[in-house]
């Protein structure tokens, strides 16, 4: 009885061990039917993706504006829904706005158009769109995204609240443009002529404005701790409640800028919160404040 026992068990456990291996197969080849099944999705949807993305650049080398548009929103799409595309598609957009402004240039540079009016600086509705499909862009945080807008021409455009940063703007022209509540963090602005842009609560965090010509521009509230102003123009510039926290003030001239009638106040304690040295021209009545002249001190200690 005892050794037909011990044999009923031994079968049993036989059983169990061949039952168990034939699970853990069984799961395993599900296993790569599934991941056989996963991969060959993702062959399919990039094919899909690469489709669309031919189908949407053949569009934006069309000569009908209407089918561009559709080229430019195409793009939109597909950047939505790839993260893997966006980059590719950001500077694919920006090229496009370049190629138009270098067409421009070429139109004012004609000797036929010398005796005629200048051409308007309005946007045309495609560079608008993708301009648009940029600013407004997935945020992703992305290092390879370059948006890449040198040299351009914006003046009077909207753009209110679009996400630039980053972007390098050298030299780009935005006199009279509307950027407020605009992203510009961390952008390379060196250069670049905002006089009367209104740029109440932009974010300029960070952002390379050296050079950069400010005159009369609405700064009210506008963020600009960490900004480099190194050589900037704020001729009669409205910088009421901007956030100046380590901005670099070098060479910057600051002198006219707290007419009380027409223009916001530069506040000391402004002013103090940035980095200023001797070399920084200051409201003379914001220069001669204790407080600034130890300011001015510690940072020509390179405190």
């Amino acid at each position: 009885m005892v050794i037909t026992g011990f044999r009923t068990t031994l079968v049993a456990l036989g059983a169990g061990v061949i039952a168990a291996v034939g699970l853990y197969y069984t799961h395993r080849t599900l296993q790569h039917t599934r991941d056989k099944d996963r991969v060959q999705a993702e062959i399919e949807r990039e094919g899909q993706v690469t489709d669309r993305y031919v189908e949407a650049i053949k569009l934006l080398g069309s000569d009908n504006r209407t089918e561009r548009l559709g080229g430019i929103y195409a793009l939109q799409r597909i950047m939505d829904d790839s993260a893997k595309d966006h980059a590719t598609i950001v500077s694919v957009l920006a090229a496009y706005i370049r190629t138009y402004q270098v067409a421009a240039d070429d139109q004012r540079a004609d000797p036929a158009n010398a005796s005629a009016d200048p051409p308007s600086v309005l946007l045309s509705e495609d560079v608008r769109a993708a301009l648009s499909v940029i600013a407004r862009r997935p945020k992703r945080n992305l290092s390879d995204e370059w948006v890449d807008l040198r040299s351009m021409d914006f003046r009077g455009s909207d753009l209110r609240e679009a996400d630039l940063r980053g972007a390098d703007l050298r030299e780009a022209r935005f006199e009279g443009t509307s950027l407020r509540g605009a992203v510009l963090s961390m952008a390379d602005l060196r250069g670049a002529n905002l006089r009367f842009a209104g740029l109440k609560g932009a974010d300029l965090r960070g952002a390379d404005l050296q050079v950069a010509d400010l005159e009369a521009a609405d700064l009210r509230e506008a963020k600009l701790s960490g900004a480099v102003l190194r050589g900037a123009s704020f001729l009669y510039t409205d910088l009421s409640d901007a956030d100046l926290l380590r901005a670099d003030l070098r060479e910057a001239d600051l002198a006219v800028t707290n007419s009380q009638s027409q223009h916001g106040y530069l506040q000391p304690t402004q002013v103090v919160k940035a980095r200023i040295y001797r070399s920084t021209r200051l409201p003379a009545a914001v220069a001669g404040k204790a407080e600034v002249q130890n300011r001015i001190a510690m940072c020509e200690a390179g405190n």
